[in-house]
């Protein structure tokens, strides 16, 4: 059974306040070493065999999974 792992993170030039709350939280605890964070999804998905996975999952992504207009996503099958 194939399994689609999906990496969803918002695209370099949108602001990601959550990020920004971690990056100052660690800081704040003693790890003056952190410039930045950006924070992401990770999904994994069992799918049946036999089709076009890659294409089954990249749409997945476009229609639910991921805002195509602020994130960017990477597909790795397995």
């Amino acid at each position: 059974m194939p399994t689609a792992k999906i990496r969803i993170t918002l695209k370099p030039t949108v602001l990601d306040a959550q990020g920004a709350v971690v990056a100052r939280a660690l800081q704040s605890l003693g790890f003056e070493e952190v410039q930045g964070v950006r924070m992401g999804k990770y999904i994994e998905v069992e799918l049946e065999e036999g089709g076009d996975t890659q294409a089954r999952v990249d749409e997945m992504c476009r229609q639910l999974l991921a805002n195509p207009v602020i994130e960017d996503y990477r597909i790795e099958l397995e």
